[in-house]
């Protein structure tokens, strides 16, 4: 070998060797680009849930606290923002489960809104044994940070309300979405995809619920709207062929419906059996906002109750349909695809 390979082959050992290097003597590894992806790296984040207020972008996440081999270990709900999608704050908690007192157990996902000036809060949580499953909670603050309190002093929906369903843990994700005419829904599910009005006051349902479940839907329903366009977008799976969930999409010409199945939006998180999307058009662009399980933190590798919230564009054709979604590690550091 010359001298030159020799060199070169040195160098290319000290380049591979750097990051056993700098574990071995305590240094801190290189940070991770502004706006690639997952998000937040400190703690596991799950289910997430945008909301714009003037020049900022609010994400609501359930925080993954699992421990070893646990499935799901969640008693909070945490808020981050942002004014250019790089920066982010970290809120801290805006609620417990036990903020809830009628709940036992699970701040599963949830879903701020805001409207005449007020923050509404839905989440999922498991109920005490007065109404055994689980249940949609609603809550409400005067600021998108909190705090926020329970707006009922009991559950929004509860299983008896959707007997349809087979299951206790049907009545679970809640989408919130206002309409042009004012008119408030909450959307939600698991296996079965409900619909309902909300009364004015947001703490009451407003006439009969409906079923709307399009084809292999799970659960994770996420409502909005673009130009004429309404949008269900959900965690799917086909039992028949796949393990882990994925996003697919379904569209209407009102929120009524009808509703057509469009497709698969985008395949599964990395490492991931659930995934949830959220959506939201933050200064001139639209974001795709989803969790999978690939952070590790210490010793903690990513898993099923130990999630990371990641985005990516979110991009339309001509008829207004989406356009597939490729879930990447760069997130939107990088320009958006063409």
């Amino acid at each position: 070998m010359t001298p030159y390979r020799l060199a070169f082959a040195a160098c290319l050992a000290a380049v591979l060797m750097l990051p056993w290097v700098c574990e071995a003597f305590g240094q801190e590894p290189s940070a991770p680009t502004p706006r690639s992806n997952p998000l937040f790296r400190d703690k596991f984040t799950a289910d997430p849930a945008p909301l714009v207020v003037g020049d900022r972008l609010y994400l609501y996440v359930g925080h993954d606290e699992a421990q070893r081999d646990e499935m799901f270990n969640m008693r909070e709900w945490l808020v981050y923002s942002t004014a250019d999608m790089a920066t982010w704050v970290d809120h801290g908690p805006i609620m417990k489960v036990k903020d809830f007192a009628w709940a036992k157990a699970d701040a599963w996902a949830s879903q701020v809104i805001e409207k005449n000036g007020r923050f509404w809060f839905y989440a999922a949580v498991e109920h005490d044994d007065t109404h055994p499953g689980k249940a949609i909670a609603v809550a409400v603050s005067d600021s998108p940070t909190g705090p926020f309190v329970d707006a009922k002093g009991s559950a929004l929906i509860t299983n008896e309300m959707t007997p349809k369903g087979t299951h206790s843990r049907e009545d679970i994700d809640p989408t919130v979405f206002t309409d042009d005419d004012g008119t408030t829904w909450i959307a939600w599910g698991n296996r079965q995809c409900y619909i309902a009005r909300l009364k004015p006051n947001m703490i009451e349902i407003d006439g009969p619920i409906t079923d709307i479940t399009p084809p292999h839907f799970e659960e994770g329903p996420w409502l909005h709207k673009r130009g004429a366009m309404y949008y269900l977008t959900y965690a799917s799976l086909d039992r028949a062929k796949h393990r882990d969930e994925k996003v697919s999409y379904a569209t209407a010409p009102s929120i009524r419906g009808p509703w057509t199945y469009r497709g698969e939006l985008t395949g599964s998180g990395k490492y991931s059996f659930t995934i949830h999307p959220g959506i939201a058009e933050f200064k001139g662009r639209w974001y795709l906002f989803l969790h999978n399980a690939t952070l590790a933190i210490g010793d903690q590798n990513g898993a099923i109750g130990r999630r990371a919230v990641t985005v990516e564009y979110l991009q339309y054709n001509a008829d207004g349909s989406m356009k597939p979604v490729l879930q990447t590690e760069a997130g939107i550091s990088v320009p958006p695809p063409r």
